[in-house]
C-alpha cells in the first residue's frame, strides 16, 4: 500500500513537472513569434489578443486569459467536478503567469523572425509541442476546454468540432478590430491575418494529435517459437513487458504449439525483436499496429461513466 502511494505521488509530481514545460513551450510560441505580428489564434489566447488589441493594448493578454477562465470554471464547476477544477486552475494560472512575464518583452521589441509566415509556423509548432505535452500528462491550460467539457455533459457533440468551432469563430473576430480606413481596406488587411490564424490553429492542432497519437501508440507480437519458455522469461526480465502463453495448434502439422503474445510501446519494440532474434533466429514472429493499449503497465481508460438516472415514476408504481 505505501509503495502504491509512492508510485501515485511520483507519477502526479512528474505529470504536473511536464505541464508546466508546456505550459512554457506554449507561452514562449505565442508570445514570441505570434503575438508579435499581431495574429489572433484559437482559445483563451486568442480571446486575450483580441481584447488587447482592441483595448490599443492596455489590457496585457494574461489578464484576460486568466480572467474569463476563472469565469468559466466557476460556472461550470458543479458541471465539471472538483478534479478538472484543481488541473484547469493550476493550468490557467500557470499559462497566465508565464505568458504575462514574457509578453511585454516581445511586444516592445521588433519580431524575431521579421517573415510572418516561418513566424506563425514555428509558433504554431512551439505551441503544439506545448499542448500535447499538457494533454499527454493529464493537464489543462482552460479555456476552450473548459467549454468543449461543459458543452459534452450535456451534448453528443464531438470534442473535437466543439474547440474548432470555437477556435475559427475567435479568430474570424479579428475583422471587427479597430481599423482607421474604409470596409475595402478593412477587408485587404483583415483577410490575411484571419487566414494567417486559421493556419496557425491547424498546425498547433496537427502537432498535438501526432504526440498525443505517438505517445499512445503500441505494438502487438504474435511469437511462434519451440524456445517459447526462454523469450518469454527474457522478455519478462529484459524488457519489462507481460507474456501472455496461448495454446494453439498447427493445422497442417496437427502439432501442438505455444503462442505467445506480447504488447508494448512502438519504441520498445526493437527491444522485443532483439530478444527474439537473440534466442531463436528461426522464430515466426508477427508484428502489428495498436491504437491504444488501455491496463496496467499502460494508459488509464480516462472515460467517465454516467450515472444511471432512476425511474421514480417506475418506483412509485411498485
Amino acid at each position: 500500500m505505501a509503495k502504491h502511494k509512492y508510485d501515485s505521488l511520483m507519477s502526479n509530481a512528474k505529470d504536473y513537472v511536464m505541464i508546466i514545460v508546456g505550459l512554457i513551450l506554449y507561452a514562449l510560441g505565442f508570445c514570441a513569434f505570434i503575438l508579435p505580428h499581431g495574429i489572433v489564434i484559437g482559445g483563451m489566447a486568442g480571446l486575450g489578443t483580441l481584447v488587447y488589441f482592441a483595448t490599443n493594448t492596455l489590457i496585457p493578454v494574461a489578464v484576460t486569459m486568466y480572467g474569463v477562465n476563472l469565469i468559466l470554471l466557476l460556472g461550470g464547476y458543479k458541471m465539471l467536478g472538483r478534479q478538472f477544477a484543481l488541473r484547469t486552475i493550476f493550468g490557467a494560472t500557470g499559462i497566465s503567469v508565464f505568458i504575462g512575464l514574457i509578453e511585454g518583452y516581445f511586444t516592445s521589441h521588433p519580431p524575431l523572425i521579421a517573415d510572418t509566415a516561418m513566424s506563425i509556423v514555428l509558433g504554431g509548432m512551439l505551441c503544439g509541442f506545448g499542448i500535447g505535452t499538457i494533454y499527454v500528462h493529464n493537464g489543462t491550460s482552460g479555456g476552450s476546454d473548459i467549454v468543449a467539457a461543459m458543452v459534452t455533459k450535456v451534448s453528443n457533440v464531438s470534442v473535437g468540432r466543439i474547440l474548432m468551432s470555437v477556435d475559427m469563430t475567435i479568430v474570424a473576430l479579428t475583422f471587427f478590430l479597430p481599423f482607421d480606413g474604409d470596409l475595402e481596406a478593412r477587408i485587404q488587411a483583415s483577410i490575411p491575418r484571419i487566414i494567417y490564424g486559421w493556419v496557425t490553429i491547424f498546425i498547433y492542432s496537427y502537432i498535438t494529435d501526432q504526440i498525443i497519437n505517438t505517445n499512445r501508440q503500441a505494438t502487438q507480437f504474435i511469437i511462434f517459437s519451440n524456445k517459447w519458455a526462454e523469450i518469454a522469461d527474457a522478455i519478462n526480465t529484459d524488457a519489462h513487458r507481460g507474456v501472455t502463453v496461448v495454446d494453439g495448434q498447427g493445422w497442417y502439422s496437427k502439432h501442438q504449439v505455444k503462442l505467445l503474445l506480447v504488447w508494448c510501446r512502438k519504441i520498445e519494440s526493437v527491444t522485443i525483436f532483439r530478444i527474439i532474434k537473440s534466442i531463436d533466429n528461426n522464430a515466426f514472429i508477427t508484428q502489428s499496429h495498436a491504437n491504444g493499449v488501455y491496463g496496467k503497465g499502460f494508459d488509464n481508460m480516462r472515460i467517465k461513466m454516467k450515472k444511471k438516472k432512476e425511474h421514480h415514476s417506475e418506483q412509485a408504481t411498485e
